[in-house]
């Protein structure tokens, strides 16, 4: 785990992205490659995020430090509104008004991800599907976005390939699901182009397409305000 103690510096040519309850990095690596200068902030440790790191409560974070970014990823934990963890009865903290109120306060455009369960509480969310950027898995995500930035919805693909069930074995030509106690690290690897995660981080995780798609749109939305 990195700690700086001053997280402030001199403005570079990569704008700097802030990435809130960062886990194992998928964003991150979206981000990264759209070409910001990404830390990632989470509660716990995470020893396999592959870029700057602070162990630090994500709303705090934001509250004290958010303004000093150009960009804000949030990805508050989806447990609350997964499927699988309303099938084992688990309880977990619903975080996505007290983020969004954090984002708010810091002045700073940014987007806020969850599952599907929780799209109902997200405002206008756009949603995206791994078939939209050429991934074999669905894993819809929904992003609600806010600072002055606005994604536009693209086209849905159909879902024309069969989904594996739930923490079943992925059958040749179906997609995987790769969500709870799944089976075949190894491929959910490659499909969502995340060779350095485990299970733990790959079940949580945005595939980083979405993310530097997210990032790609408003690095344009920036340039073409700068031009006006």
């Amino acid at each position: 785990m990195t700690q700086p103690t001053d997280i402030r510096r001199v403005r570079g040519r990569r704008p700097r992205l802030l990435d809130l309850y960062c886990c194992q990095g998928g964003a991150a690596k979206g981000y990264n490659d759209a070409g910001f200068d990404v830390t990632g902030v989470d509660k716990n440790p995470q020893p396999r995020y592959p870029f700057r790191f602070i162990q630090a409560d994500a709303t705090t974070f934001a509250l004290e430090h958010g303004a000093g970014f150009d960009f804000i990823h949030a990805s508050p934990p989806c447990q609350h509104d997964s499927d699988c963890q309303r099938i084992q009865n688990n309880a977990h903290p619903d975080l996505i008004a007290p983020t969004r109120t954090a984002l708010e306060t810091t002045g700073r455009p940014w987007v806020m991800e969850n599952v599907g369960g929780a799209s109902p509480k997200l405002r206008n969310p756009v949603m995206l599907c791994g078939p939209m950027f050429g991934l074999e898995t669905y894993r819809h995500r929904f992003f609600e976005t806010g600072g002055g930035f606005h994604l536009t919805q693209p086209e849905h693909p159909a879902h024309t390939v069969p989904q594996a069930k739930m923490g079943r074995p992925v059958p040749p030509g179906h997609y995987g699901q790769f969500v709870g106690n799944f089976s075949g690290v190894e491929l959910a690897r490659r499909v969502m182009a995340v060779p350095w995660m485990n299970r733990d981080g790959i079940r949580e995780c945005i595939p980083p397409a979405y993310a530097e798609h997210i990032g790609r749109a408003f690095l344009t939305s920036r340039a073409l305000a700068a031009a006006a």
